[in-house]
């Protein structure tokens, strides 16, 4: 996995894909979508398709490939390995939606919430997999009746089903959900701090909201002028709250 074109502008979105296989273009394929990092306050959310022949289902079955969640992060590398290394039957992508995508689509004058954010990223992986040539069907996830409605009206002539935890019930969406995750995980390994803030702790613990390091964290990187830098989703209440209250007010 190349993050090199996110790594230029981690300030941007960025799609990245595996190629794909041939055997995709000729026979009828199951894709499974998920994502990593929906909640942090830190770091992108990552959306992940991953796909294969309908006759290949077993060999995905057989890699015993399970929702990432409940997966260390050596078990989800070696499994990410193991996919991509099936370069004659598996395919995937992903985009990595950076925090400041995130948080400038949430606060803009039209509000674009994360839900809408969210369906529109899952639905653009099922288009770029389409136009890719492969023939699916999707098995997905998400607000289960709506979206599937709006899936279906979509992408007619395709199959799909949504489902609650599909990642623990779907090989081919838990293998999306280890494709997404290990992203996220290196992407947010590897930070490249744009702003000049020195040697940067990266201690910051898991990046959610309610994480005593993480709130650290944000105390401590938190400019009383210019806010926090990228890697900070300053959409999220938690980092609105600290502006708020340890920033220098602002009179337009």
């Amino acid at each position: 996995m190349d993050l090199g074109p996110f790594e230029v502008n981690n300030s941007v979105s960025c799609r990245l894909s595996s190629q794909i296989p041939s055997l995709c273009l000729e026979q009828d394929c199951c894709l499974g979508i998920d994502e990593a990092g929906r909640g942090p306050v830190l770091g992108p959310m990552v959306y992940g398709i991953c796909f294969c022949p309908v006759s290949k289902k077993e060999n995905l079955k057989e890699m015993k490939v399970a929702d990432s969640k409940t997966l260390t992060e050596a078990e989800r590398e070696n499994l990410f390995e193991k996919l991509d290394e099936a370069k004659s039957f598996i395919g995937w992508a992903l985009q990595i939606l950076s925090p400041n995508t995130i948080s400038t689509s949430m606060l803009q004058r039209s509000k674009y919430n994360l839900n809408a954010l969210s369906h529109d990223t899952a639905i653009g992986l099922v288009q770029f997999a389409l136009d890719s040539g492969v023939q699916i069907f999707v098995d997905t996830v998400g607000p289960a009746e709506k979206y599937e409605e709006k899936l279906s009206k979509l992408f007619p002539g395709i199959t799909v089903t949504v489902r609650p935890k599909a990642d623990s019930l779907f090989p081919v969406v838990s293998a999306a959900s280890i494709c997404a995750k290990v992203a996220r995980d290196r992407v947010v390994k590897g930070w490249n701090f744009a702003e000049e803030l020195g040697e940067v702790d990266t201690d910051y613990g898991s990046g959610y909201p309610n994480d005593p390091k993480t709130k650290a964290w944000l105390l401590k990187y938190l400019d009383p002028v210019f806010g926090y830098p990228q890697f900070v989703r300053f959409s999220w209440s938690t980092a609105q709250t600290l502006m708020e209250n340890k920033s220098a007010a602002v009179h337009w």
